[in-house]
């Protein structure tokens, strides 16, 4: 009987993820020497390589492509016990992972942390933001327990809950203040200023402009929000924001704010969670808590 166990699994989850013993380390926040160790362990138990060893990264053999998936599967089956438990307490205590996209996440986390914080006084709420793919890539190997992001997101084994809907407004250079708001029509002329692609919102300005993703255009992309409205400021061009990041992104910019005309361009904020975790009731409660934060 070979003889391995769940802490080794963790460390060889991390390291294939990360592709990097150092960043592997910090994520299961051991040193990187204990995390080198445990992994030569498994591999000397499976009397096999796992890793290919290279100067800046490692990669996954085949074999170690293989055991990949089958060890996703069982952690995955680990940690839905420990659900099993906490989804018969009357309480939400422990740990519940909340993924968030990097567009919501600095304006309605606070909020949402606060109410769950008086809420739930036993509850370890632990937050990953990036973008959504990643996330449901993270909600489907059960890395994460639930998610806050942009719906829908048409994933048949994920439950969806719609929370409030937010429009998008028009930030434009404080000059253009009195300027006539522009149709669809017009931004499609004007130096429209994007996230960079990956992230959702990108592409949800871009749906109401009625432009592909593929159209070339004179423009700059932003890593964040922070940064599209610092170029507004500059003069480069004019940009979308959700309305709850307009407090915090404007507040030290000199730019003009513009909302448009019914119908406007807006999206909907709901959670998403496996179909198959048995927190389902818990996560409906932060969901509320979600709610509330939100309107």
């Amino acid at each position: 009987m070979i003889n391995v166990s769940l802490k080794q699994f963790r460390y060889f989850d991390a390291l294939a993820r990360e592709g990097h013993f150092g960043r592997a380390a910090e994520s299961c926040a051991i040193s990187q020497p204990a995390l080198s160790m445990q992994i030569k362990e498994l591999e000397d138990t499976l009397g096999a390589r796992l890793f290919e060893r290279g100067a800046r990264e490692v990669r996954l053999t085949p074999l170690g492509e293989e055991l990949g998936a089958r060890v996703r599967e069982i952690l995955r089956a680990v940690d839905e016990i420990g659900d099993l438990a906490r989804a018969n307490s009357d309480r939400l205590v422990g740990r519940l992972r909340l993924g968030v996209i990097p567009t919501i996440a600095p304006y309605l986390l606070p909020r949402v942390m606060q109410g769950v914080a008086r809420d739930h006084p036993e509850l370890d709420l632990y937050i990953r933001e990036t973008v959504t793919p990643k996330l449901l890539q993270e909600l489907a190997e059960g890395r994460l327990d639930a998610a806050i992001v942009a719906l829908p997101v048409s994933e048949p084994t994920l439950t969806e809950i719609a929370l409030f809907d937010e429009d998008f407004v028009l930030v434009r250079p404080a000059a253009d203040k009195d300027a006539p708001l522009p149709s669809k029509e017009g931004l499609r002329e004007m130096r429209l200023l994007l996230l960079e692609e990956g992230h959702c919102f990108r592409d949800q300005a871009l749906s109401f402009c009625d432009m592909p993703s593929t159209r070339p255009r004179e423009m700059l992309d932003g890593s964040s929000l922070s940064t599209l409205v610092q170029m507004v400021n500059a003069g480069i061009g004019v940009t979308l924001l959700p309305d709850m990041a307009l407090g915090v992104e404007t507040r030290s910019a000199d730019v003009s704010v513009h909302r448009f005309p019914a119908p406007r361009p807006r999206r909907t904020i709901g959670m998403v969670w496996r179909k198959s975790t048995p927190l389902d009731a818990q996560l409906n409660q932060i969901a509320d808590a979600v709610r509330r934060a939100g309107t």
